[in-house]
């Protein structure tokens, strides 16, 4: 087992990674931006230094102060979290360059899947059905041409990309030269890689994924589906669950036969999720996310497995220790994401001062925060706070449960989207399971129509 692990990352997922190592025996070492000195994962950490100002360039994505920070304090370990370098295959092979364990799966694995138009040439060679699409598009007239063959409405997508950014719907030919252009700037601005590829869009599908984790000598194994249809416009997820309601037998088994070819063909190995479009019970692959998921917690509550620890573990050369066989879900498990965000400007980030908090507790609550009364909202980052997750024998308690845990928590000092989380869980087309990626979006517009 490592002695020590530096934390690349920030917030709750930071924290998160802290208390993982802790409990394993591990010291951490904690970096910050200037914003962040008085941040929780800070203060819990064994060590913390200070690698930059507040933009993300010079801090958080600075890997000459990462590194540097690592080999000064003697880690032999680092774990990216997500975001920020956590897909980032350059950064993992300069920490195995210098003799740092990167907790996450190779470099070369990252680099084939993280790329997402490599990666859906890969899956059709290992015979996993893809949405129809292309390879990279050098300029706006490839991808006009591609348009007309693939017809419209299209989906352009950022290569690198992650979180819903550099990822814009064109309806028809003239809107694709601004698309293009805008999705192009964004994925540059935050990935440093503009370069873009073309799907068919599916109309309606809904969002499901699977987890995958893998060891070092040849292990998978598959911990079920979660479901992630509730997105916003910008196609960022706000609430998630496991195990899908409403899943066919058929497109079950389609998908996690689907994960399973897809995991093998790379030889995976540690945490990792492949995402998937279900439309009745036709699957398509859509890309592979080679880190753990923000909405890993709704997997661990229904699977009571550790997904950091795990992570830590193999990346520690450990051995799974367990097959298929013996996971065995049990009940269900929802995720809200709290954001300091403004949902009527279209979930606009809302940097502040959270001036007062209380979150919610009893059976079945987890919460993961890195907020506290007197933190700051920094503008740099993403606007996540928090995550609710309510666990449940079944999925009308789990419901309920959430329910009320939304009604106790109170975030004042910053707009927050606690209220939307209950807004949809009261919707008919959730109680039933009965919901699609283009469900929040139009529900905002009932709203707005109201």
């Amino acid at each position: 087992m490592f002695k020590k692990v530096l934390i690349a990352n920030r917030g709750e997922i930071a924290l998160r990674i802290n208390r993982a190592c802790r409990e394993l025996g591990v010291k951490t070492v904690a970096i910050f931006s200037e914003p962040d000195r008085e941040s929780l994962h800070v203060r819990h950490a064994n060590e913390a230094f200070c690698v930059g100002p507040g933009p993300a360039a010079r801090s958080y994505l600075s890997i000459p102060n990462i590194i540097s920070t690592a080999l000064i304090t003697h880690c032999d370990a680092v774990h990216p979290g997500y975001g920020f370098l956590a897909e980032n295959a350059r950064f993992a092979q300069i920490c195995a360059d210098h003799g740092l364990a990167f907790i996450g799966p190779p470099a070369e694995v990252i680099a084939t899947m993280g790329d997402k138009a490599t990666a859906k040439r890969v899956m059709r060679e290992a015979k996993v059905e893809t949405t129809p699409g292309t390879d990279i598009l050098e300029s706006v007239d490839k991808a006009r041409r591609a348009a007309r063959d693939l017809g419209y409405p299209v989906l352009l997508k950022a290569t690198a990309g992650g979180g819903g950014k550099g990822m814009r719907v064109v309806a028809g030919p003239d809107q694709l030269e601004r698309a293009f252009n805008s999705a192009q700037n964004e994925a540059e601005a935050s990935f440093k890689d503009g370069r873009l590829y073309m799907e068919k869009l599916i109309v309606s599908p809904r969002h499901i994924e699977v987890q995958v984790l893998g060891d070092n000598f040849g292990s998978i194994v598959l911990l079920g589906e979660r479901d992630c249809s509730v997105q916003k416009p910008s196609h960022q997820k706000l609430i998630e669950e496991a195990p899908a309601a409403n899943l066919s037998d058929k497109a079950r088994q389609s998908l996690l036969a689907m994960a399973l070819r897809a995991a093998q063909a790379v030889h995976y190995s540690n945490a990792g999720t492949l995402e998937f479009l279900v439309s009745g019970d036709r699957v398509y692959f859509m890309e592979m996310n080679t880190r753990i998921q923000v909405e890993h917690p709704v997997t661990e509550m229904v699977y009571n497995i550790d997904l950091v620890k795990e992570q830590i573990r193999i990346a520690a050369g450990e051995p799974l220790g367990y097959t298929q066989a013996d996971l065995k879900p049990r009940g269900h498990a929802i995720e809200c994401r709290i954001n300091a965000e403004d949902a009527s400007n279209n979930f606009a980030p809302a940097a502040g001062t959270v001036t007062n908090v209380v979150f919610p507790g009893g059976p079945g609550i987890r919460v993961d925060t890195h907020i506290y009364s007197g933190a700051t909202v920094p503008p740099y980052y993403d606007s996540l706070l928090a995550k609710i997750v309510a666990f449940g024998e079944t999925r009308e308690a789990a419901i309920a449960r959430m329910e009320r845990a939304l009604r106790e928590t109170v975030i004042e000092g910053v707009n927050t989207t606690v209220a939307q989380c209950l807004e949809v869980l009261a919707t008919d087309a959730f109680i039933k399971g009965r919901y699609t990626i283009d469900f929040l979006p139009g529900l905002m517009r009932r709203d707005d129509a109201a």
